[in-house]
């Protein structure tokens, strides 16, 4: 669909406007070969909205013969969504899942009560350079859905809606924003959005969610009179109107948020959950290693290796 100029709001922008609850600066990693960037779980923030976890991967050029190689590895309590920019990502799991994730496509596991995946670059891709860009996130599910079944949607770039125009080409991945509504259900009430901005270009933030935050990917936006730059998120506070406006060389943005869920959440390794004891539950299964029958499988066609558990 065409951007509709009406959703453009008469926002203030002055200088003394304190439009921005909190700034968080991600904490740089180096995984072996590429660096992440981590804004989500917080020191002022553990969440916004459900996304209880927010990466950026990259970017990262890798050499013939290298790539990424995560083995395989737990979840419990959450759902993973991986959005890529560059490079592709073999995704393995222990539902028999066996996808490639390119860039633009939605690629949404949820761990419920237990899943095991791999990430890998392998195969035929290692026979030249490798590229990588993307953003894993992780949605905290309701309490009810903790102990769900485990599930893997992907939808393609073409199936999720884009709005363009006035300089704005926005990509929503999940949920609902600006009158449409992605295609893949989500565990709880949400919003994730890919904002590219052409210069000078502004974009509202949706305001019909309670929880909402912006991570600038490229460039730089202002807010309130503020220049934010790359690498940078921003959360607002529930009810404010807030306008971006893209710097001179354009932008690239994830908003990202929706309904805050019940109460805080344990966060331990890769489980996730609403009680220390489902945590531990989940522990003494992965270190059992009972991949017939315990609650964690090893996914078909990657079963040589695992992550063991850590010892902390």
């Amino acid at each position: 669909m065409s951007w509709n100029p009406a959703l453009d709001p008469d926002c203030p922008t002055d200088d003394d406007i304190d439009a921005i609850e909190t700034v968080i600066v991600p904490r740089a990693r180096d995984l072996g070969g590429f660096e992440v960037r981590r804004a989500l779980p917080a020191p002022r923030r553990q969440m916004v909205g459900p996304f209880i976890f927010f990466d950026q991967m990259g970017p990262a050029e890798f050499v013939t013969g290298e790539g990424l190689d995560v083995r395989p590895h737990p979840h419990i309590g959450l759902a993973t969504v991986t959005y890529l920019l560059k490079g592709a990502i073999h995704h393995r799991d222990s539902l028999g899942t066996d996808q490639w994730i390119h860039p633009g496509a939605m690629n949404l596991m949820i761990a419920g009560q237990g899943i095991t995946h791999s990430e890998r670059m392998d195969g035929a891709a290692r026979a030249q350079p490798q590229s990588l860009l993307g953003i894993q996130t992780w949605l905290a599910l309701p309490k009810g859905a903790e102990d769900r079944d485990a599930g893997f949607i992907h939808a393609p770039e073409a199936d999720l809606p884009l709005i363009t125009g006035e300089g704005k080409e926005v990509r929503l991945v999940l949920g609902h924003a600006y009158g449409e509504r992605a295609p893949v259900e989500t565990p709880s009430e949400m919003f994730y959005l890919d904002a590219q901005l052409q210069p000078g270009a502004s974009l509202p933030m949706p305001d019909d969610h309670e929880d909402r935050g912006a991570y600038v990917l490229e460039g730089t936006v202002t807010i309130a009179g503020q220049d934010f730059p790359a690498g940078q998120m921003m959360v607002f506070r529930p009810g404010d109107r807030i306008n971006m406006k893209a710097g001179p060389e354009g932008a690239r943005v994830m908003l990202l948020g929706g309904a805050t869920l019940e109460g805080d959440r344990y966060i331990w390794w890769n489980f996730v959950a609403s009680s220390r004891e489902r945590i531990e539950e989940a522990k003494e299964a992965w270190r059992a290693g009972d991949w017939q029958n315990g609650r964690f499988q090893l996914p078909p066609g990657d079963d040589q290796e695992f992550i063991p558990l850590p010892d902390r």
